[in-house]
């Protein structure tokens, strides 16, 4: 798909590795409509980072965890834009909680960390579909992670949910080609990123020590394969990887 013009959602891009897709699509020629909870100063780094490509960006508050909030933001990038081409499902949240500790992974983060890394992805792709099908089809691009892919993360209920996220990609796959395609990238550890700061210290060593290429995943690497996964016209439900080469992963990709 040629991206020149085009009109691409990307979900938690105030954050450092949603800002990299952001700025990467501009670059491309989309204009952007990025979500963000509460962090406006980054939502505002991220439009200013956007308007430098010369692209159109608007920034839309979003709480992936209230169903009428995605509806509206869904309404807002068509209001605003006239249309939706991408959707980049990229915001998530997590907290440190160690395997082990299963008394520490309540039942209301576990429902937190589901309801918006699992749940959120699959009400926003359902409410853009319609739009997204639209003049010869659009893409959706699902920001997972290796945690889904092996058992080792932020938490278990992080892993269980970013597995369910690969699996949705599948899902969506399915349900709706041949008019829009439907994949994932799984970052490992991305350093420098609030997401890597909650990570168990023994999780992100353990990253580290196992990457063959000698260092982890990058957001300007995550950004690339967005792109390409964007631009590609025969791929869909499918998995890259970026973690710098982690073993565990390499069957996955």
């Amino acid at each position: 798909m040629e991206l020149t013009d085009k009109v691409a959602l990307v979900t938690g891009g105030s954050g450092d590795i949603g800002a990299a897709i952001c700025e990467a699509l501009a670059a491309e020629g989309c204009d952007v409509a990025l979500t963000y909870v509460g962090n406006v100063d980054g939502a505002n780094a991220t439009v200013t980072a956007v308007t430098a490509h010369g692209r159109r960006a608007h920034p839309i508050a979003l709480d992936q965890r209230d169903e009428c909030s995605i509806d509206a933001a869904a309404a807002a990038v068509i209001e605003h834009f006239g249309r939706c081409d991408i959707l980049i499902n990229n915001a998530a949240w997590n907290i440190g909680i160690p395997f082990p500790q299963l008394d520490r992974l309540d039942a209301d983060t576990w429902d937190r960390v589901l309801e918006t890394n699992l749940r959120g992805p699959f009400l926003l792709s359902r409410a853009l579909a319609p739009t997204l099908a639209e003049d010869g089809g659009g893409r959706i691009v699902n920001i997972a992670s290796v945690g889904g892919l092996n058992p080792g993360s932020s938490s278990i209920a992080y892993s269980c949910s970013k597995a369910g996220l690969i699996h949705l990609t599948h899902c969506l796959a399915v349900a709706l080609a041949p008019d829009i395609s439907v994949n994932c990238v799984a970052p490992g550890l991305v350093e420098g990123t609030r997401m890597a700061l909650r990570l168990p210290d023994a999780v992100a060593a353990g990253a580290r020590r196992q990457a063959v290429l000698g260092k982890v995943g990058s957001a300007v690497d995550i950004a690339a394969a967005t792109v390409l996964l964007c631009r590609a016209d025969t791929i869909t439900g499918q998995t890259i990887v970026v973690d710098g080469g982690m073993p565990g992963a390499m069957n996955f990709g």
